[in-house]
């Protein structure tokens, strides 16, 4: 593979693949179980070649595609561990790692990006990738200087394929209308679209790293590596090391466990107030924990861009639903557009779909597990239950989709970690509104 598939048409075939394969391996085993295999054998099998079969085609298109393999490992949290189980490995492998483009490729796109004599920039530069995500990969390397650094190159062709992906993620907001009713989805998917389009421009996400490593600099639990060039499709960054919180999910200690989700929590509330940006790529695969007990953060091409903070009426919005004001809460909804205009809901309804999601904040400190988020699932996925019509009652206007997206993500992830967490007071601390 020299380049990612680029045409939507070829993209779209591979993404069909998916479920094709499903349908053959279940077929195919079907088959091996009349010659007498054993049903869970045979079951444990075809899912494990299911899972395989995931990472190699989200994994080969990167682009948006991955971005939501990468969205699914950190939600598989939500899923049944029975249904989960079989891909979270396979899904997990898409937060820090895909199939590697050639080195002739990466050094074509480093020539192109930063010179035909690009070496002399570095003392050394390791042509095996140490990291892939879904619009590039990163190797390691020793700056003209001696710095330890990591050295970011964009795929060929990962515009257009992202480009290509988001233009048939617009094609499914009929789709989308009929699920979420009160919501108003084009405005939301083009949102999505533009924040995902920024990502292209490493410069962009240069500018956005330098913000964040400024306004945490000697920061005693928050590391940010500095940037040292950048260019549209290139970016030098200083090298850290850590454990992935991947691996702490997976064979971390509970004490590991709660510093990683402690941290996490803080760094994405406090970030809005500190620096005017929210970083929105929240997946495990981005974090690391040092040696120095501090939360390593990577990956800024996707920020919400904050001047004054998270929004007061988010911190209204959770004291409300906290304290059970449903009226209250009701009318603050449809002053902020969260309930559309003509749409009847009552304030009970409401509250009552609303208030289990504030339940980390009615103690000292809370215990994030994927039981705790499974249930949550099973009580908004069933459209058969009250809280799931209500759910689909509600909109989500654009300016809070990556805030709603952290918070989810986040969320997910401190269910991965089992991390107790003393939400509330983090909350309280940095969330406008809530102590008002």
């Amino acid at each position: 593979m020299t380049e990612i598939p680029r045409k939507a048409v070829q993209r779209t075939a591979k993404l069909a693949s998916l479920p094709l394969g499903v349908a053959g391996r279940v077929v195919g085993g079907w088959g091996k179980r009349l010659t007498g295999r054993a049903a869970d054998e045979v079951n444990a099998e075809v899912t494990a070649k299911t899972a395989e079969q995931v990472f190699a085609v989200l994994g080969q298109l990167k682009g948006g595609a991955m971005k939501f393999g990468q969205a699914l490992s950190v939600f598989e949290a939500a899923v049944p561990d029975e249904l989960a189980a079989p891909y979270r490995e396979a899904l997990t492998k898409l937060q820090t790692a895909a199939p590697p483009m050639p080195a002739r490729t990466t050094h074509r796109v480093l020539a192109e990006q930063l010179g035909a004599s690009w070496t002399k920039r570095f003392q050394e530069f390791d042509d095996n990738p140490a990291a892939s995500a879904s619009i590039g990969q990163v190797h390691r390397a020793v700056w003209h200087d001696g710095r330890d650094v990591a050295v970011k190159v964009q795929y060929p062709g990962a515009d257009e394929a992202l480009r290509a992906d988001l233009k048939q993620l617009l094609r499914f907001s009929r789709l989308l209308q009929a699920i979420m009713p009160g919501t108003d989805v084009r405005p939301l998917l083009e949102e999505l679209r533009d924040r995902y389009l920024e990502e292209l421009d490493y410069r962009d996400e240069a500018a956005n790293q330098r913000t964040f490593a400024k306004a945490f600099e000697n920061d005693p639990h928050v590391l940010v590596p500095r940037v040292i060039a950048s260019s549209p499709k290139v970016m030098v960054t200083e090298w850290t090391s850590g454990v992935g919180l991947s691996h702490i999910i997976r064979e971390g200690t509970a004490e590991d466990r709660d510093q990683a989700g402690q941290l996490l929590a803080e760094f994405h509330f406090s970030a809005p107030s500190r620096s005017g940006l929210l970083h929105a790529d929240p997946h495990p695969g981005n974090f690391m924990l040092g040696d120095d007990g501090r939360l390593r953060v990577l990956d800024f091409g996707a920020v919400a861009r904050l001047p004054d903070g998270l929004p007061k009426t988010l911190g209204l919005m959770t004291r409300l639903a906290l304290d059970g004001r449903s009226a209250d809460l009701v009318e603050l909804l449809r002053t902020e557009n969260f309930i559309r205009e003509g749409m009847e809901l009552h304030g009970e309804d409401v509250l009552g779909y609303l208030a289990p999601f504030v339940e980390p904040l009615r103690t000292e400190s809370f215990h994030f597990t994927r039981r705790w988020l499974q249930s949550q699932a099973e009580r908004v996925g069933d459209l058969r239950s009250p809280d799931s019509q209500t759910g689909r009652s509600l909109n989500l206007p654009p300016q809070y989709l990556l805030i709603h997206r952290v918070t989810m993500g986040a969320t997910g992830i401190l269910c991965q970690l089992d991390a107790h967490v003393t939400a509330r007071e983090i909350v309280a601390r940095w969330q406008p509104g809530f102590d008002d």
